[in-house]
């Protein structure tokens, strides 16, 4: 039987500098959704990458004495090693330098907006923000400064080819209402069409190749360089064959669910579906936008010096301590906020006190029991098993809609009630172990085992820790090996 195909993509973040923790909250969101749907059964495909032209790259490589290639390479590894870092488990990553995978699926777009008319060439004089890199509008400004980077943007007057963004307003806003683009949460939704709903104006979608080298020429105009927008967006196609392998592209395409940052709604929820729009292709089904993470409340900044770093987080509390807490402490829609002290609160009274301690109480029961116990479902208790069978609806319902703090809530409601049922039950005294006893003790297991399986798209390591201490054969239970899942922290 075919698989059911499921393909989600993160943001592909600017290699101008290394991830911190911010990117690292996208990454392990997008993940707990490509591990979840794998568990459901279906055939994922997790994009991530990097973006890797522009003015940024250019000038950032000449500071270190790179070539743009060198340095965007440098960088780019940093990203790709958060596979490592943060268990992430991305099935393809894209490089928008790469000429045999992205450059054939950014020239075919380009050439189909051609070809529908949307692209066309003219003197442009405007507001231009180098962090951004992208033109402003005044009214996008905010005394005078771009919103983001706090900085005059330069005014630059060159002819640049343009994407006529203001044709699709009225098309943009009935497929977002329609939810045929639907954007989640509901605040994001309403603010992307009050912005449509404002006009939109066409967009910049060139630079002059004198003044930007770095990056993939304009087909047929080697005078013009691909903007940002015609570049790094395309790789959600680039990656699955569009432009070269029509077969991969129409397997994946469209998107199940694209994930990115509330700074970048307007370029995903405008920009990105109106150049499908004009090249006759799909749009994604849904758009996941996440907030903010800020450091002990405050605005991370390298000036201030509190900006959190993936690697140093993980080395001070380790990769599914981690995970935990962005998944069930940081607001999956909102802003949150990273806390040393919270975090010690939550490792030590969810992860230490919690899981840790019904792993160790089933484990230990389960080796001092002389005779093996027994693989028999008679045994199992209908009240835990029904618990068991509403947390896995629950649990959907809740990935389904991105509310992972509550996903793993339900999971940590389920660990909550072995603890109790342990208390309850009392079933310690296995001397000579009578059928009651027996049952509980299965029950256990098998509650065990099914949190182990709810935590795979949450907490990998441990998921597969648990699984792999308890042999559950035709024959009988046993443990194989057991420790301290999460020691306490002082």
């Amino acid at each position: 039987m075919k698989k059911e195909s499921f393909y989600i993509t993160t943001t592909l973040p600017y290699v101008n500098s290394v991830p911190h923790i911010g990117f690292g909250l996208e990454a392990v969101q997008s993940d707990a959704i490509a591990r979840y749907q794998r568990l459901k059964g279906k055939d994922v495909l997790f994009l991530t990458g990097t973006d890797e032209h522009g003015t940024k790259v250019l000038r950032s490589a000449a500071q270190h004495s790179l070539t743009p290639l060198q340095f965007a390479t440098q960088n780019s590894r940093v990203f790709k090693d958060l596979k490592k870092v943060l268990n992430i488990s991305f099935d393809e990553f894209i490089r928008t330098t790469d000429k045999k995978k992205h450059y054939p699926g950014a020239i075919a777009l380009w050439k189909r907006m051609m070809e529908s008319g949307d692209i066309y060439k003219k003197v442009y004089r405007g507001l231009y923000c180098s962090g951004c890199e992208a033109f402003l509008s005044p009214k996008d400004l905010e005394q005078g400064h771009c919103p983001i980077h706090k900085k005059e943007p330069e005014l630059i007057e060159e002819e640049n080819y343009f994407f006529r963004l203001s044709s699709y307003t009225k098309q943009l806003k009935q497929k977002i209402q329609s939810r045929e683009l639907h954007i989640v949460p509901a605040i994001r939704e309403k603010e992307i069409l009050s912005f449509i709903e404002q006009g939109l104006d066409d967009i910049s979608f060139s630079r002059s190749r004198e003044k930007l080298s770095w990056g993939i020429p304009v087909p047929g105009d080697e005078t013009q360089t691909m903007y940002v927008w015609a570049d790094a967006l395309t790789n959600y196609i680039s990656a699955i064959g569009y432009g070269r392998d029509k077969k991969t592209f129409e397997k994946w395409w469209p998107a199940d669910v694209q994930v990115l940052g509330k700074d970048v709604l307007r370029f995903h929820a405008a920009i990105w579906p109106a150049m499908l729009l004009s090249a006759g292709l799909e749009l994604p089904k849904k758009l996941f936008v996440h907030g903010f993470i800020t450091a002990e409340g405050e605005k991370m900044s390298k000036s201030v010096g509190n900006v959190l770093y993936p690697d140093a987080l993980v080395s001070a509390y380790g990769i599914d301590p981690l995970r935990y807490y962005l998944l069930r402490e940081v607001s999956p829609f909102e802003d949150g906020d990273f806390s040393a002290h919270r975090f010690e609160e939550r490792y030590n009274a969810d992860l230490a006190h919690g899981l840790g301690n019904l792993y160790a109480r089933v484990c230990g029961l389960l080796s001092k029991r002389e005779a093996i116990l027994p693989h028999d479902y008679h045994l199992m208790d209908l009240f835990i098993e029904q618990k068991i069978k509403t947390a896995r609806e629950d649990l959907d319902e809740a990935m389904e809609s991105f509310r992972f703090n509550s996903a793993v809530g339900v999971v940590w409601d389920l660990i909550g009630l072995g603890n109790t049922y342990i208390a309850e039950k009392k079933p310690w005294s296995l001397e000579n172990p009578d059928i009651e006893n027996t049952k509980t003790l299965f029950s256990l297991v098998i509650l065990l085992q099914s949190i182990a399986v709810f935590l795979e798209p949450f907490l990998p390591d441990t998921a597969e820790r648990i699984q792999k201490s308890i042999r559950i054969q035709k024959k009988g239970v046993s443990v194989v090996s057991q420790g301290v899942l999460f020691p306490k922290r002082d």
